[in-house]
């Protein structure tokens, strides 16, 4: 069982991210994420809900015009827009995902994503 470390942002610590299974609450860390001094402070704050040799899985609340850019992973990456609506550019397109789509892109894909109101996201990457 893998767990993190406790963090000034989060000192109660001690996660289990990578376990036989790990069970997240996506609304109670969405609820965590949006009353940390972090969230207040910057354009986003996320939390790694599962970190194992194959799979990451973070959760992410951006304000508005919050930006990823040049985002790019060596692994299949699903990005699953969970409230508000984000625009994901690529090298060759530009298209919008609103509350309850996704996108999935095949590794090294340089992509950005762009927060065009307050919005939630999973992004979950699949190592190669």
């Amino acid at each position: 069982m893998k767990a993190n470390d406790a963090t000034l942002n989060r000192p109660e610590g001690d996660r289990v991210l990578d376990a036989p299974y790990v069970i997240a609450n996506i609304e109670e860390r969405i609820d965590q994420l949006k009353d940390e001094d972090a969230w207040d402070k910057n354009d986003r704050n996320g939390i790694t809900l599962v970190k194992n040799e194959k799979m990451t899985i973070v959760l992410t609340c951006l304000h508005k015009k919050a930006e990823i850019r040049d985002n790019q992973l060596d692994g299949i990456l699903t990005i699953e827009v969970l409230d508000g609506r984000v625009r994901v550019r690529t090298d060759v397109d530009s298209f919008e995902l609103e509350k309850r789509s996704l996108v999935t892109f095949r590794a090294n894909i340089c992509h950005s994503i762009l927060a065009e109101k307050e919005s939630v996201i999973l992004l979950t990457n699949h190592s190669a």
